[in-house]
């Protein structure tokens, strides 16, 4: 039994404590939600997923689609009709195909009808005669792909029995991966909000609890949704479906710790406050510098990928950061409010009661923390181990997934492609555009059918003062051997003096994607590195700590993702790791796994001043163990919600973040960092005043026996 006589020393609550402060906070949350929740529902009217919108304008292929969408007519959407029967092209199928692609043609006007001249006519009969194609390209000013490809779909339905039809190439890619992300936004949101109901109920087991934290988190998501519109409308930044729903798995995350985390306090302070507005503003005093460091270490994580060039990475630290700081301000302005309207009958049927004498009992973190103290070396060295075993998996398929293995069930775009280069080897890739002078286009024309890796080259239309030129390369989309051929043709073209020649085209744009995200991992990581180093030692007010959260960090990050690569490799079956998946991954699992080492580590440095380095991080683990572990699993379990999803790169990204936070959460905050802090004593804290002896309470670091633990608890 313990006295809290230490309370009352404590400085006063002061006005914000007053009556009628929670009802002017709802209010004006109420003003506010009247004018951001109209604005919330815009947000999709201007995400895009175009790639050459998430380029940067310095990039070539982007240069060719703004040439494109500048000379009349527009750009085009490029469709690829494979016609195949198994025993071989009849009369009556080649009659279809060609009334097929004359109907098409009248009813959408190509610029040019691609193979007009020296390659002959617009559609082609296989070597082997078991499949005929033709391709088409079709003006935008008759709508986006993911409006044209069912239509173009439907007209050719008519078509003999056993004549099989796959309409592939570029446009139905897109147009199959916006069917993807339709709808994506309202799906994420509604499952994300029945894995938090469901998690909270959980933690809570109460009827009414788990209901306040989950509305003020979905005004604060509807509030960040508004926000990024007005963004987006305002700066200009990119938005694509990717980042908006990661928006939505961020703010419910993280404002559903954030609710965790004051809830915890506000229990804590119940038993020693009858008033609940003064037991809400203490527990305000100690939760929110810790609520406030993690949000600031996250925010400022994000805002570092404005140093990215890829416009949807660099749009997405904006996005984040809106995110974050809406959670952060509704976790502690409304939230509060809310709980202090209700009373202490919400937390019903476990009510806290106001109590002189509070008896607190050791528990499972504090049992676990007299453990560690005791094996602190095999508590290092084994988590160490296991981490290490994880990051084998490192070794395993890293390589960039193909933008047609996206799909978790291949639709009829990325079936086409196969059989187009099962019947046409030599027209197996997405065809390139080439634009050049038109003085220079024969010059040009032929310097490209003379570079390796080209099958076929055929002359476009002159218009606007520049001349375009079709290449369609042998090797199959978005491979190495493609890609180098893009590559040598750049050089080729390049090397035309006066043709002002550039390439683009689909896989030109997903080549350039691929390798400026190269390089924006190379500025960013390093970026976002020494910018949450700097927080943490604000923070700490150390240098020493701040390290070792960082390397612990770094390591959990190294196994998780390893962990991963195993999984989606061995089990999954996935043929690569999305371009996008390592630095976002890295983004969210340093920032967001920080987040834990954070709340402990406060604590523990908050412990320290009263019972020294040792007893102070167990205090900590014991206190903050419960709590951050429920966080945790929050947290995963709103990532994991993209993993329902049936696009390969949010599964990876969903696994790969939940994985890690459980990973940080379970492990690395509750064992391999009180182990190191047990090992390190009280020089963690250097240079600050707490790694003096003189600031360190007689057997500060010292293993702790039950019956001193028992003491401490109380």
């Amino acid at each position: 039994m313990a006295v809290n006589a230490a309370l009352s020393r404590e400085a006063p609550p002061g006005r914000l404590a007053g009556r009628w402060v929670p009802w002017l906070v709802i209010g004006l949350w109420l003003a506010l939600a009247a004018v951001m929740v109209p604005l919330s529902g815009k947000l999709s009217s201007v995400t895009t997923d175009r790639a050459v919108d998430t380029l940067p304008a310095s990039a070539e292929s982007t240069k060719v689609a703004v040439l494109e969408d500048s000379l009349p007519g527009g750009e085009d959407n490029t469709f690829v009709f494979v016609y195949h029967r198994a025993g071989g092209m009849t009369d009556a199928d080649r009659a279809t195909v060609e009334r097929h692609y004359n109907t098409l043609a009248k009813r959408y006007p190509p610029k040019a009808a691609a193979g007009e001249d020296d390659d002959g006519p617009p559609t082609r009969l296989s070597t082997d005669g078991k499949a005929m194609m033709f391709t088409l390209d079709v003006s935008t000013t008759y709508g986006g792909p993911e409006t044209i490809v069912g239509p173009l779909r439907d007209a050719a339905k008519d078509r003999p029995a056993g004549l099989e039809l796959e309409v592939t190439g570029p446009a139905a890619v897109d147009g199959d991966m916006d069917a993807v992300f339709d709808g994506i936004d309202l799906q994420v949101f509604l499952t994300t909000v029945v894995v938090v109901t469901v998690l909270l109920i959980l933690t809570y087991r109460s009827p009414v609890l788990w209901f306040i934290p989950l509305v003020v988190v979905g005004a604060a998501a509807l509030t960040a949704m508004a926000t990024v519109y007005l963004l987006v409308k305002g700066f200009g930044i990119v938005v694509n479906d990717q980042n908006s729903a990661l928006l939505t798995i961020l703010v419910f995350g993280v404002g559903t710790d954030y609710a965790l985390l004051l809830i915890a306090r506000y229990r804590e302070t119940l038993h020693h406050h009858e008033n609940v507005r003064v037991a809400m503003v203490h527990a305000l005093r100690g939760a929110a510098p810790a609520i406030v460091a993690s949000a600031a270490t996250v925010v400022a994580g994000l805002l570092c990928l404005l140093a990215a060039d890829l416009n949807s990475t660099s749009g997405l630290g904006p996005i984040g950061a809106a995110g974050i700081l809406c959670a952060l301000v509704a976790m502690l302005t409304l939230f509060p409010a809310v709980l202090v309207v209700l009373g202490r009958r919400i937390f019903w049927p476990a009510i806290p009661r106001f109590s002189t004498a509070v008896e607190e009992k050791p528990g499972l973190w504090g049992r676990l923390g007299i453990a560690i103290s005791r094996r602190r070396w095999v508590a290092t060295l084994g988590s160490f181990g296991v981490l290490g075993v994880l990051a084998i998996g490192l070794a395993g398929n890293t390589g960039d997934l193909r933008e047609q293995d996206q799909f978790l069930s291949a639709p009829e775009s990325v079936t086409g492609f196969t059989v187009l280069r099962q019947h046409f080897p030599e027209l197996g890739g997405q065809p390139m555009t080439v634009f050049t002078r038109p003085a220079y286009q024969e010059r040009v024309l032929d310097v490209v059918k003379g570079t390796p890796g080209v099958a076929v080259a055929i002359p476009g239309q002159t218009v606007g003062g520049w001349a375009d030129i079709s290449v369609f390369p042998t090797d199959a989309p978005d491979t190495v051997a493609e890609y180098d051929t893009i590559k040598r043709v750049r050089t080729a073209v390049h090397a035309v003096s006066g043709a002002q020649a550039i390439v683009g085209g689909p896989s030109a744009e997903n080549l350039d994607t691929e390798v400026t995200t190269s390089r924006d991992e190379k500025l960013v990581i390093p970026l976002v590195l020494a910018v949450v180093l700097i927080v943490l030692g604000l923070l700490l007010r150390a240098i020493v700590a701040p390290l070792i959260l960082m390397a612990t960090v770094i390591v959990s990050f190294a196994a998780a993702f390893g962990g991963s690569v195993f999984i989606f490799d061995t089990i999954l079956g996935f043929k690569g790791i999305d371009y996008s998946v390592p630095l976002l991954a890295f983004l969210f699992l340093v920032a967001l796994g920080v987040d834990y080492n954070i709340f402990l580590a406060s604590r523990a440095r908050e412990e320290t001043v009263r019972l020294g380095t040792g007893q102070g991080m167990l205090k900590a683990l014991s206190a903050t163990g419960g709590v951050i572990t429920s966080a945790g699993v929050v947290l995963a379990a709103t990532f994991a919600v993209l993993t329902t999803l049936p696009l390969v790169m949010l599964i990876e990204v969903g696994f790969l973040v939940a994985f890690g936070v459980l990973l940080d959460a379970l492990l690395v905050r509750s064992v391999l960092v009180p182990a190191l802090t047990l090992l390190i004593g009280r020089r963690i804290w250097w240079p600050s005043r707490l790694s003096r002896p003189t600031a360190e309470p007689p057997n500060g670091t010292q293993p702790l026996a039950d019956e001193e633990e028992f003491a401490l608890q109380r």
